[in-house]
């Protein structure tokens, strides 16, 4: 073959390959002998050597090199004449001779392997058929099989009951916890629920199935049943809730409920029916806590724990009433929240809010004849779930080394140099109970001042009295700023007051500045309205003859003669016409209302005598006449001062 170059290459054995070698060349046939004889053969080998040694050559290692480079120059030498002299050897691989393969064995193999595959793919699709086809029942007790349903699986179910609920397996039951431990809850009771599987009701003889698969006496509008059957404690079912109530004497001020939720969860049937028994299990550790915190604290007038019943007093004739309501699945009441009027004569063995016999079948559990009080309520769950929060959510210890826990008040305590009464105040915190009561003082104080300005905007219709309520508030305080403005006249001049309602006090920042701080009883609210109103007539009087054109000869907010008044005090202002021949005065009290004097000059009975004899003392106004207000044309009291002025201008 001219002019053709081969190369010959030739790769070191893997590590594999050379273990491959060195195995073939162990003979596994010959037998491992006993341990004596290759004692015995390891002594005849020593006695074989010669008992002298040839002595060793110094150069032998030297002499090895020098051959062994020779072998590789003599290798390299033919390499290059067979490249220089163009002469070449061609290598054939030897073949080995393959075993015959058995085609059958192998389609055999690959046959059953097709097999079960197609067995789980049949099998698969066999689950799938299964799932859309749900048992039914008729009202007559006739089972069938309706396609369009899924129907859960115990397992499947189980599933998804586990990502709401802690369950745990002892023995060959599944039990689960409906607790608040997580939270920090202590409640005695245990919550404790079992998890079983239903018994499926069997197909009777009766049932006939259609072609199709659909039973021809199916009831649609009954559900697919579930797989799961939850059994929960006796006295954890039915639903409950906590009610509270703001009474005066005998009436009814306002209500509201506390619960966890509101049941908006209808499917599956097992949740909701866990839900009800967690929430029936709130509401007992909730009241349970109240009782407590309310016969450890000490207030001026003590609170009354008599069953399931709480009486707290938060104003002088005002108390709270908290009460659990309780009514199982067969409705039978604990507690009645329509007789909460009569708990503070009433007590039974029910409890203060019950029927003599215990229970009471047919009442509707909600309250009806109460004022639900939507933010009360919720002010109040906003108040439950900051204390919850509070009892697992702790704050990030600073430094990372500190204790955990720890409030920022108390971590700069020391930097601060705070003393033992300080820091007393920072471990200090209110009770549940006590934040409770102060919510519920300011929202019956809140709302006995918007019933106040009400009234008192219904009965003056002159000036009008307009309140803009805050919409972003605190559970413990409210502002509301009051308008006094005149219809027609409200350029001229408006009287704005705020007020801000805390838990027992209001505090009134009037339009000049002065703060006032009032207790809770309604007449304060209701003088000082009264004393603005009066104000803002003689200031309006004042702006409104300053367009006219009539000179204010006086003003006096608190005049000293006359009378004692009622109410507050007597303002007076006096206006003289451009001409100066009329004079209008103005006297307003808060209670009575506003009075009007004129009078003229020159006076027609000035006779000069020995002491008065110049004539220019004529020019002094006369007698003070009163005008009639409720006789003159007018919608409002400014609208007639200013007819008024335009008669007497004239």
């Amino acid at each position: 073959m001219p002019n053709t170059k081969f190369y010959l290459y030739s790769r070191p054995p893997t590590m594999s390959e050379k273990l491959t070698e060195l195995a073939r060349k162990i003979d596994f046939g010959v037998n491992d002998g006993d341990p004596g004889e290759e004692e015995e053969e390891k002594k005849e080998e020593e006695e074989e050597k010669p008992l002298f040694e040839q002595p060793h050559w110094p150069f032998e290692d030297i002499r090895d090199k020098i051959r062994n480079a020779h072998t590789e120059m003599s290798v390299l030498h033919d390499v290059l004449a067979l490249v220089k002299e163009k002469r070449y050897m061609c290598l054939d691989p030897v073949h080995t001779e393959q075993p015959d393969s058995k085609q059958y064995i192998q389609f055999l193999a690959l046959k059953k392997s097709l097999s079960s595959a197609g067995n789980i793919l049949l099998s698969g699709a066999e689950r799938l058929r299964s799932s859309h086809l749900v048992p039914t029942s008729s009202p007559g007790g006739v089972g069938a099989q309706r396609p369009g349903q899924p129907t859960e699986d115990f397992h499947t179910e189980l599933l998804r009951l586990r990502e709401n609920w802690r369950l745990k397996k002892v023995g060959n039951t599944i039990i689960g916890d409906l607790s608040y431990r997580s939270a920090g809850s202590h409640f005695k009771h245990s919550g404790i629920f079992e998890v079983s599987k239903s018994e499926e009701e069997k197909p009777g003889p009766s049932n006939s199935i259609m072609p199709g698969g659909v039973s021809p006496m199916i009831n649609r509008s009954i559900p697919p049943q579930s797989s799961l059957k939850v059994t929960v404690p006796a006295e954890l079912e039915g639903s409950a809730y906590i009610f509270v109530c703001i009474k005066k004497d005998e009436e009814d001020i306002c209500s509201a409920q506390l619960s966890s939720n509101d049941f908006t969860t209808a499917d599956p049937r097992w949740q909701l029916k866990l839900e009800k028994a967690q929430n029936v299990l709130f509401c007992k550790e909730l009241f349970s806590q109240l009782a407590r915190e309310a016969v450890k604290l000490t207030p001026a007038i003590p609170h009354l724990v008599v069953g399931n019943q709480i009486t707290a007093t938060i104003f002088p004739g005002i108390h709270l009433l908290i009460g659990l309501c309780h009514s199982d699945n067969k409705g039978t009441l604990t507690v009645d929240p329509n007789r909460l009027q009569n708990a503070r004569t009433q007590t039974n063995s029910t409890g203060p809010c019950g029927s003599g016999s215990g229970s009471s079948s047919g009442v509707n559990v909600a309250p009806g004849k109460y004022t639900h009080e939507n933010d009360l309520e919720h002010s109040l769950h906003q108040l439950l779930h900051r204390v919850y929060h509070h009892t697992f959510q702790h704050p990030l210890p600073h430094p990372v080394y500190a204790q955990m826990g720890l409030s920022k008040r108390r971590r700069i305590a020391g930097p601060e140099g705070l003393d033992r009464n300080q820091l007393l105040q920072t471990v200090k915190e209110p009770t549940l109970l006590e934040q409770i009561i102060c919510q519920v003082q300011h929202n019956f104080l809140r709302l006995r001042t918007m019933y106040v300005i009400d009234q008192l905007a219904m009965e003056l219709k002159d000036p009008l009295i307009v309140s803009h309520w805050n919409a972003f508030n605190s559970p413990t305080q409210s502002c509301v700023k009051i308008t006094i403005v005149t219809q027609g006249y409200d350029s001229v001049v408006r009287t704005k007051l705020v007020i801000h309602i805390y838990e027992r006090t209001l505090k009134c920042i009037c339009r000049d500045g002065k703060v006032m701080t009032m207790s809770f009883e309604p007449q304060e609210l209701r003088n000082l309205i009264l004393c603005q109103i009066s104000q803002h007539n003689m200031a309006a009087v004042q702006c409104l003859a300053k367009y006219t054109g009539w000179t204010v000869l006086s003003s006096e907010q608190n005049i000293g003669i006359g009378a004692l008044e009622p109410l507050g005090n007597a303002s007076t202002v006096m206006l003289a016409s451009p001409m100066g021949n009329k004079i209008i005065g103005v006297r307003s009290v808060p209670h009575p209302g506003v009075t009007v004097y004129v009078a003229s000059a020159p006076r027609n009975d000035f006779y000069p005598s020995s002491v008065v004899s110049e004539q220019k003392w004529e020019n002094l106004a006369g007698e003070w006449r009163e005008v009639r207000l409720e006789r003159m044309e007018g919608r409002n009291f400014l609208s007639k001062i200013e007819l008024l002025m335009a008669v007497l201008t004239a």
